[in-house]
């Protein structure tokens, strides 16, 4: 990113934060609702904070956009998506967009809701723009894939995997590698199932949406309804907590987790 996250009111698409923005920051104790993963130690550079948009508006230019409006909007989505409304949610996401265009190279949850609506093509373009403005972003990167496979199946789709830098988390660095060199989603989720809740639920999520990766909706059902009854799942706060119980939600595997 050209800009710290100290001064940039996006709503980032990763938590991995480039190391020359890795220094202790004064806004740590801000509410991390905009982060997908608000467990995190670092701050995440989903976090938008508002006091700092016009900073924002002088660097780059400001315009005719609407920062504060569009952040408002795009809160609005993701309570939208919480609560299993996945085209309400595209419906504002895109509202965020006019609103101010930097948006749409940081709207990863867009992404998301678009994978949900069967938008694969829009999907991919999404993850595929958030990487280009950072290119440290594991689950985008696995996103662009699932979304590519969808459309042109698994090969073609590993063909043109997003190459991203090192996650930190060693359950994002071995689901990064199954998918873009394959191999035994199992293995991932067996390498996990001692650790911590987080990584567990990770390892379920993401072994889950390798097996629909590959047409196989038993083992996809099996893991993911596993990620969504996990502690993790069912009392974090963490948006891909979320995005577990909705995808059950949009394959009708059960009502009781949303």
């Amino acid at each position: 990113m050209a800009l710290t996250q100290i001064v940039n009111p996006i709503i980032y698409p990763s938590r991995t934060i480039p190391r020359r923005f890795t220094t202790t920051s004064p806004f740590k104790t801000l509410n991390p609702q905009f982060s997908r993963h608000p467990t995190t130690h670092a701050l995440s550079r989903r976090l938008f904070l508002p006091s700092v948009s016009s900073i924002w508006d002088a660097i780059t230019g400001g315009g005719d956009s609407n920062p504060r409006e569009a952040v408002a909007t795009t809160r609005l989505g993701m309570q939208l998506f919480r609560q299993g409304d996945v085209a309400g949610s595209v419906t504002e996401f895109d509202r965020a967009v006019v609103l101010d265009p930097r948006q749409k190279a940081y709207l990863w949850q867009r992404g998301l809701s678009l994978y949900y609506l069967d938008r694969f093509e829009e999907g991919a373009e999404q993850f595929r723009i958030d990487v280009a403005q950072n290119p440290n972003d594991t689950e985008e990167s696995i996103w662009c894939f699932l979304c590519e496979a969808r459309l042109h199946g698994v090969d073609v789709a590993r063909k043109q995997f997003l190459e991203v830098g090192r996650d930190s988390r060693p359950v994002m660095r071995e689901a990064y590698n199954l998918f873009k060199n394959g191999g035994d989603p199992e293995k991932l989720v067996k390498d996990f199932s001692s650790g911590q809740a987080s990584e567990y639920f990770y390892a379920s999520l993401y072994a889950g949406l390798y097996y629909e990766a590959e047409g196989k909706s038993e083992n996809a059902k099996f893991h993911i309804t596993a990620a969504c009854g996990s502690p993790y799942g069912q009392r974090s706060d963490d948006y891909m907590a979320s995005l577990a119980k909705v995808h059950c939600l949009c394959r009708n595997w059960s009502s009781g987790f949303v």
